[in-house]
């Protein structure tokens, strides 16, 4: 039987700069918790899969790790994902192609990420470790993140004064919600911390004074960029026919696209085009927006071609709790985390049957991540 699959629970852990905070717990110490507390409130239905989406830790199927450490028992397996920095939201999306194919009537998907306890890496017979894989092969641009976010600056004419507006809004935005306590509900207490460990007051002036962190005289910093954090996620779906009166954001359409691995941060543009044009919804009625803040420019560049103004009209509409650049950016874990985040400014906030939500991701290598929502 074929049935739309629906979010009824999202949870997340506080997310800590790596080296800080967690710099001693492993990716599924991070992420048992988050699927133990997702299994509770889905309503104590047996959980017939975990996916979780992970970039760098140590193997052994994270998630299969993680589901046995959270309780689940033995006979639920598990399958770990890697689309790199879009690994949690595709993981998702691979979850509710299952709840629709009829294959599940429960899913738990989401990420992890400890980047302070992952492993290095190095192959055998070098005399040191590699810094990272390869996004693509010899022959094709393969840049690092930043680099690339600073050559998509150039290519969109994104300055350096509207990214560091843009990583101030975003610290501002962060701070009021946790101090509102919009955060509370979807945070899972990990090792005593129940508050996000980075966003802070930032200054214009502060960040104005920061050299460029990728390319001299370039307009990418430290403070207009995500730091390297560690973090989990995690939702659980079922089949609509299932929800019993409960409220869940019904996944309508997720796409995965490519682009030219010069410029990873674009993305997001494709993904968010034909994710819409299959639903046949312009974006004029999508009320919420997160996309993953890898860089205030890769953000800025992609809300320009899309038409979006984070910094004025839209500014309730996209991140409008701070995102990645603020909470910081657990890579395999950030997709997993704006699905979180809608579920709390749609579902927890109450938000009308029908309202529409958009989650969104770059991928190193070239690829965009993005996902439509609906409440039901």
């Amino acid at each position: 039987m074929r049935d739309t699959p629906v979010i009824v629970a999202a949870r997340r852990t506080p997310i800590g700069t790596a080296g800080h905070a967690f710099k001693d717990v492993s990716v599924d110490a991070l992420a048992a918790p988050v699927l133990a507390a997702v299994a509770r409130e889905a309503g104590g239905a047996p959980v017939e899969d975990v996916l979780l989406g992970n970039c760098m830790g140590p193997g052994g199927n994270v998630a299969r790790i993680s589901a046995l450490a959270a309780g689940l028992g033995p006979e639920v397996p598990g399958v770990t994902v890697d689309r790199q920095c879009g690994s949690g939201l595709a993981a998702i999306l691979l979850a509710g192609q299952a709840v629709r194919a009829g294959e599940a009537d429960l899913v738990l998907a989401g990420g992890a990420e400890s980047a302070s306890t992952a492993p290095s890496r190095t192959h055998r017979g070098a005399h040191a470790p590699y810094d990272r894989a390869p996004f693509a092969p010899a022959g094709h641009p393969d840049p690092d993140m930043g680099p690339a976010a600073e050559a998509l600056a150039a290519a969109r004419g994104i300055g350096r004064s509207r990214q560091d507006a843009y990583a101030c809004r975003s610290h501002a935005r962060a701070v009021a919600a946790r101090e509102s306590g919009r955060f509370e509900q979807e945070i899972v207490e990990i090792g005593g911390r129940t508050a996000d460990q980075r966003p802070r007051p930032l200054r214009p002036q502060s960040l104005a004074r920061l050299p460029a962190a990728f390319v001299p005289s370039g307009t990418v910093t430290a403070g207009n960029s995500s730091p390297i954090s560690d973090g989990a996620a995690a939702v659980a779906l079922v089949p609509e026919r299932l929800l019993a009166g409960r409220a869940g954001l019904r996944l309508v359409s997720g796409v995965v696209v490519g682009c030219d691995p010069a410029l990873p941060g674009w993305g997001p543009v494709p993904a968010v085009r034909r994710v819409l044009d299959r639903a046949g919804v312009p974006l004029e009625r999508v009320a919420a927006v997160e996309i993953v803040e890898a860089f205030a420019a890769q953000v800025l560049a992609v809300t320009d071609a899309l038409g979006l103004d984070p910094l004025d009209a839209d500014a309730d509409r996209v991140c409008a709790d701070g995102g990645a650049l603020a909470l910081g950016h657990p890579w395999g874990a950030s997709g997993a985390v704006v699905v979180t985040r809608l579920f709390s400014r749609l579902v927890r906030g109450g938000a009308a049957p029908g309202t529409l939500g958009l989650a969104a991701a770059a991928v190193g290598g070239g690829l965009g991540v993005a996902a439509l929502f609906e409440v039901v």
